[in-house]
């Protein structure tokens, strides 16, 4: 395993000075050349795609008056970048996809068309829709496409503006590799894109993102929503900045391994708040999910930005780091998170002098093995997180809670007198800042057995058998414990 970082800097220090001994990273990055990028598989879909992918805000959306945004994309997949994102809501920012992309010769049906070099990128736009028709007054579908629109018309927006001529038209062999359901905060959301999932009725008034996005995937009509039967998906995901249930929920409901790819907050503050790390990254990489990581500078709040949604040029961060949170820990925190295969990262800035590129410095700090930083490196980086905001800068994300005890515990009895056995079932609780590690059954406040934790992938629950139960009644509990030795019961359950 390696270190990149001397733990003797940071033993009898403040986090101020132990802040200092990564400006040698900092400065060393611009003479850093990066020959073929590293790469990882994503998840299922077997792509093999580049540490540091291509994030589609920052100046690709709010761009500044002196940028060229489409120069950004070209030089970063010139660079060697395979993984893209855009969005249906991040204003220009598929337009000046399908402008780079014109310029490398990855538009379909146009002269020169390379397709062999369109397929070695893995292109991703999202959906705020959650309806493929209908709605439900409980979830806000928002896009900034026309009024009304829904998610495959969200669908045929990103293939035209990022592949075609951006007024509705594209070639018949126009697709992207991953189509997101963008941004899931709650349980309704989640509700919405599953409606009619198992059983689509192409009469019913009402119908899910995902039953029409597998359609356009497989290239079927079982919605009614498909009639020429296109394949214009290759691969359907999710993203969340807020809650890690929320994404739990939307994981163990997908019975089907239709969701393959997963977008969600991650940095080194992220054990600050109700984290992702051990909750919905560790299901998702269970369920071998392709985990992309985003909000690695926490959008430009670890540095000169206000913790709050970039909105406009302004908040376009275009600097490399700074002396006290330099950017390398922070991209390599990330990309040693277990489960990470990409980390997408915003540029606001590209420079022919690459100690002041953004693109350049981010894609040198990418090459980084999943196992490149001990435990101990990346808690010393979660203290250097510390210096921007008070560590308080994730704003996107739910605060923290104490570990949580097992959720939705029964404990019900089974068999006929003395052989009588006790059943007990739980689904997984949720960790705090430490893995949790098992859960201990007791009866009658006495300690029987454990059951190791793993992360739940499915709806179906823990399970523990009582054998020795017999007739007579009994008090149960379960018990999570984590890796620090914290614990959460459950009340008792009385059978």
């Amino acid at each position: 395993m390696t270190s990149h970082i001397s733990r003797r800097s940071f033993l009898g220090t403040s986090a101020v000075a132990a802040a200092s001994t990564f400006a040698p990273f900092h400065l060393a990055l611009g003479r850093m050349g990066v020959g073929q990028p590293l790469t990882r598989r994503l998840g299922r879909t077997d792509f093999e795609v580049t540490t540091l992918g291509m994030g589609g805000q920052s100046s690709l959306q709010w761009t500044p008056a002196d940028v060229e945004p489409a120069s950004i994309i070209v030089k970063a997949i010139e660079s060697g970048v395979t993984y893209i994102d855009t969005s249906n809501v991040y204003a220009a920012s598929q337009q000046n996809f399908g402008r780079a992309f014109r310029q490398l010769n990855l538009v379909p049906g146009l002269p020169g068309y390379d397709e062999k070099k369109r397929r070695s990128i893995c292109v991703a736009s999202k959906t705020m829709i959650r309806h493929a028709k209908g709605s439900h007054p409980d979830v806000r579908d928002r896009t900034n496409g026309p009024a009304g629109s829904l998610a495959v018309d969200d669908l045929r927006r990103t293939l035209s503006q990022v592949f075609g001529d951006g007024n509705g038209n594209y070639a018949d062999d126009a697709y992207v590799d991953v189509f997101m359901i963008h941004n899931l905060n709650t349980l309704a959301e989640v509700d919405a894109i599953y409606y009619g999932l198992d059983a689509p009725d192409p009469q019913a008034d009402r119908i899910g993102a995902l039953a029409a996005l597998r359609d356009y995937r497989d290239g079927t009509n079982r919605t009614g929503l498909n009639p020429r039967e296109e394949r214009r998906i290759r691969h359907v995901g999710f993203s969340g900045h807020l809650t890690s249930p929320v994404m739990i929920e939307c994981l163990q409901r997908d019975d089907q391994d239709l969701l393959e790819v997963m977008l969600i907050a991650i940095n080194a503050n992220d054990r600050r708040y109700l984290n992702h790390q051990h909750n919905a990254i560790a299901v998702a990489e269970a369920k071998d999910v392709g985990v992309v990581a985003m909000k690695v500078f926490a959008d430009g709040a670890m540095y000169t930005k206000p913790a709050t949604w970039s909105r406009t040029p302004a908040d376009v961060v275009r600097t490399v780091g700074d002396q006290d949170v330099p950017s390398r820990p922070l991209v390599e925190y990330a990309l040693t998170t277990p489960g990470v295969a990409t980390a997408i990262i915003g540029i606001g800035h590209i420079d022919a002098e690459e100690s002041r590129c953004q693109l350049t410095q981010n894609l040198s700090a990418a090459q980084i093995a999943p196992d490149g930083l001990s435990a101990g490196d990346r808690a010393e980086i979660e203290d250097l997180a510390l210096q921007a905001k008070e560590g308080k800068a994730n704003y996107f994300q739910l605060a923290k809670e104490p570990l949580g005890a097992p959720r939705e515990p029964s404990a019900a009895r089974e068999g006929e007198g003395d052989a009588q056995r006790v059943r007990l079932t739980w689904h997984m609780a949720y960790a705090a800042d430490d893995p949790i590690t098992h859960y201990e059954i007791r009866r009658d406040g006495q300690a029987i057995g454990r059951v190791t934790h793993q992360p739940q992938t499915s709806k179906e629950p823990f399970q523990f058998v009582d054998a020795a139960a017999g007739a007579g009644p009994g008090r149960y509990q379960i018990v999570t414990t984590d890796a620090a030795e914290r614990r959460a019961a459950t009340d008792d359950l009385e059978v």
